[in-house]
């Protein structure tokens, strides 16, 4: 008995000498925070977690994560429960507490997410956890290892679905009516129309054919002379040689760009909180208008988008240096919320609007969706997603994130501006030095001049080697000399050129993210490598050496075996093309998105795509020249009308050509062009204010102008109040990607076209121009024939005379009774009919 009391007494004395030397080693290195952390964690045991970290987790943790109960797949009763983990991920993360998902619900960083939720534990207690998870979690069952989860997915399986497969060229099939085949593409359209026992309406007439063609591609109408010489033209490739004309027109490319800006959710405000310029993003529309003319192949315009300033060599040219730099913009333009206090949540709200913005445009996948869970219905796992934020984390897209934060912009000077700048900087400094030396000789002076009185303030302060003097005491002269220089360095400073640069984007020290529990930043889980999503591995994961993996990321993007960025791209050119896609959710090729209506076109179309050098312009070509785009959009013209309009009254088979209206833009610019009034210029800006400064903010005012006669492509896009013009009638509000416009039919649009200014003044214009083109005294007859031809390209028939002049006659009685002059009448009476035309549906809507 003696004896056991005694080995017990010695224990106890061991106990109080290990606990009183703990305190003092602490006591001894609480100024060195690491030596003291490490002394701490080593005097962790297995007997640690037993009598203190265990009776904490009993009390507080077990009841709920133990082994009746495991809320979110948690156990915390067993070194087996602790290691695996809960559906949030891992809880303990052995050395790594700040990795570790139980230390932030103890710390309620996040408060989504708190344990106990009922109240929070002691400071010792967290302390406590933290010190044993530091100290590697040593538990008496055994080492807690992580992990690595189980594929949410199965990836071999997943990529069964249509689009997750890379596209192979089909064979083109036969058909029983191989007379209605002039290219492959009629060959898919004609089979499944003879499946369902249709057959396609006839061509269209020519006049419709080049007025659906020059809208197409260049977002304008035909000229009369242009419709003459194609009507002319009765050689087999007479449609080919206007196909070729359009695509080498200047204006193709500002017609497409508007397509593509669509897409990439562009605009020149930030919109938001804080809606301030965007005052360079023209930069990066112009360069989509040019690398568009030019045919650049989209698989580096891809490239250039992600990584431009990536692909900067020495022996880059400073044109291409500018080129690629101002790319990157696509990645800086998103809508920001730039007053956000939290700046890692402002910052990882950006990283989430490029990755879904990325997602959406190229690949057709609403990769966002996987921010706070796994996707719901996608292979898209959480870890997918946190692999390509960090990619994005490893990439400066911010200058600073101080409210109001500021986006980054790249210097795209060349070296002569540059040059300009650093003397125009040393004429300020010149000045500056100016400035100090007349003060500093006029205080030399006075000081000089009193060493003659012993006595004064100024003599007894220069033997203390103290000597201030006040510049009032300086002569009248050098006082007005001081005030006009200080002018001139103010006039100077406020007048510092400002070097050319574009939105963009570079390189910062690479970083590996790590899962965000439910999507905030404040419950942070286990770090993944910056990567792709598995299920779009291309044969291995995407490989990093160096640098953030955009240039990588890039490459995967456009490599031939991709399953769905061709895709994606020949879906839009044929949507733009038709009204409607292949697959008609443009950005969703997921399993929520809408299945092909003809795979194996879309995948003759891809394969097209990308052997013929991810050429735009050959795509156009191939399109183009199919009897499928030809078709007449008149149902009478189909042998088999009826039967169609049973089977597809949506015209999913592409059995006639659709009837559509023309985007806002090109009404406004084919108004424009009509009136004569078209200001063709191309580039720069418009915006009214400086780079960064406010536009449309709580004061809801914006003094933004819309009444350039320039192409429509360069008006300002301010987001949260975008141009009334452009709104009514379906334009995008440049905050989210869009490639697919809706169509409204409201009865304001009606009101537009009879009330605003601006169709009034392009009526009035076509009207004067029609007594400008022709003698006065010409008839009613004549007259409309002209502004027939010049506003729908064709001539009047019989029955459209006869009701105009019946119409003229009524609109001149009615003006000689409002008293109107006979010289205002004529006037008034041809803007009246003009409007008449350029309001109509003829104009509007493409046949």
């Amino acid at each position: 008995m003696n004896q056991c009391m005694c080995i017990a007494n010695l224990q106890r004395l061991q106990y109080f000498f290990v606990k009183a030397t703990f305190v003092a080693v602490t006591i001894l290195c609480c100024g060195r925070g690491g030596v003291c952390q490490e002394l701490k964690t080593s005097l962790v045991t297995p007997a640690f977690f037993s009598e203190t970290i265990s009776p904490l987790l009993e009390k507080h943790c077990i009841g709920c994560h133990g082994p009746e109960e495991q809320e979110g797949g948690l156990r915390l009763d067993s070194v087996t429960g602790i290691s695996t983990g809960g559906k949030s991920g891992s809880a303990v993360v052995p050395g790594a507490v700040d990795e570790s998902l139980l230390m932030s619900a103890l710390q309620y960083m996040d408060e989504a997410l708190q344990m106990p939720p009922e109240e929070k534990l002691s400071s010792e207690a967290i302390e406590a956890f933290s010190q044993w998870i530091q100290a590697g979690a040593p538990h008496p069952e055994g080492r807690v290892v992580v992990h690595s989860p189980p594929p949410v997915f199965d990836p071999v399986e997943s990529r069964k679905f249509w689009s997750l497969t890379p596209p192979v060229r089909p064979h083109i099939p036969h058909v029983l009516h191989p007379e209605f085949v002039v290219s492959p593409i009629d060959g898919f359209i004609e089979s499944q129309l003879e499946a369902k026992g249709l057959l396609p309406a006839a061509v269209a007439d020519k006049t419709t054919l080049i007025r659906r063609a020059t809208f197409g591609l260049t977002g304008l109408p035909p000229t009369p002379d242009e419709i003459d010489r194609f009507l002319a033209d009765d050689s087999p490739n007479a449609f080919e040689k206007v196909i070729d004309r359009l695509l080498s027109s200047p204006h193709y490319g500002e017609h497409w760009a508007r397509h593509w800006l669509d897409v990439v959710r562009y605009a020149d405000s930030n919109g938001l909180d804080e809606n301030i310029a965007h005052g360079n993003a023209w930069r990066y529309r112009d360069y989509v208008i040019e690398s568009l003319n030019a045919d650049k192949p989209f698989d580096q315009f891809v490239k250039e988008h992600l990584a431009g300033d990536l692909l900067v060599g020495p022996d880059t040219s400073q044109s291409k240096k500018i080129e690629f730099l101002t790319a990157t913009g696509f990645l800086t333009m998103g809508p920001k919320v730039l007053a956000e206090g939290d700046q890692t949540k402002m910052l990882m709200d950006i990283i989430d609007e490029q990755i879904d913005t990325t997602g959406r445009a190229f690949l057709g996948l609403s990769l966002g969706c996987a921010r706070c869970h796994d996707h719901k219905f996608d292979p898209i796992s959480q870890a997918d997603y946190y692999s390509i934020a960090g990619i994005f984390q490893s990439t400066e897209t911010m200058e600073s994130l101080v409210r109001i934060a500021k986006w980054h912009e790249n210097s795209i000077a060349s070296p002569e501006e540059q040059e300009s700048h650093r003397q125009y900087l040393l004429t300020i400094d010149t000045k500056k030095t100016e400035i100090e030396n007349l003060i500093k000789h006029s205080q030399e002076e006075i000081t000089h001049a009193s060493t003659a009185l012993p006595n004064s303030t100024e003599s007894r302060g220069n033997e203390k080697g103290s000597a201030v003097i006040s510049e009032e005491k300086f002569p009248e002269n050098v006082r007005t000399q001081l005030s006009q220089l200080r002018e001139e360095q103010k006039a100077l400073e406020g007048a510092v050129p400002q070097m050319a640069s574009a939105m963009g984007v570079q390189e910062k020290s690479s970083q590996e993210s790590r899962i965000h529990i439910r999507g905030s930043h404040l419950s942070l889980g286990r770090r993944v490598s910056r990567g792709i999503p598995a299920v779009l591995e291309i044969d291995s994961p995407l490989s990093i050496a160096a640098g953030s993996g955009r240039k990588e990321l890039a490459e995967w993007m456009v490599h031939p075996r991709h399953p769905l960025t061709s895709r994606v791209l020949v879906n839009r050119l044929w949507r733009w093309h038709f009204g409607r896609g292949i697959v008609a959710t443009t950005e969703n090729f997921g399993i929520l998105g809408e299945k092909p209506s003809n795979q194996p076109l879309l995948d003759w179309l891809a394969v097209e795509l990308i052997e013929s050098g991810y050429s735009l312009k050959k795509m156009h070509r191939a399109i183009m020249l199919s009897r499928t785009y030809q078709l007449s959009s008149d149902p009478q013209t189909c042998a088999t009308k009826e039967q169609a309009a049973q089977v597809d009254p949506g015209n999913i088979l592409r059995w006639r050509s659709d009837v559509r209206r023309l985007p806002s833009e090109s009404i406004r610019d084919a108004m424009l062009v009509v009136s004569g009034t078209l200001d063709r210029s191309m580039g720069g800006t418009l915006l009214h204010v400086a780079n960064r400064a406010f536009l449309f903010d709580h004061t809801s005012k914006d003094e933004t102008r819309y009444d350039s006669l320039r192409r429509s492509i360069y008006l300002p896009v301010i987001r949260n109040h975008i141009h009334d013009a452009f709104w009514l009638f379906d334009s995008t509000d440049g905050a989210v990607p869009n490639g697919d416009r809706g169509t409204s039919t409201v009865a304001s649009q009606a009101l537009y076209m009879l009330n605003s200014d601006f169709v009034m003044q392009v009526s009035k214009a076509i009207a004067e121009s029609l007594f400008v083109d022709s003698p006065v005294n010409l008839d009613t007859d004549v007259r409309t024939t002209i502004a027939f031809r010049r506003i729908l390209g064709r001539t009047p028939a019989e029955c459209e005379l006869v009701l105009i002049k019946k119409s003229a006659e009524k609109i001149e009685m009615q003006l000689q009774m409002d008293g109107i002059p006979q010289a205002e009448r004529d006037l008034s009476l041809w803007t009246v009919l003009s409007q008449t035309l350029v309001t109509g549906n003829e104009f509007l809507f493409i046949r």
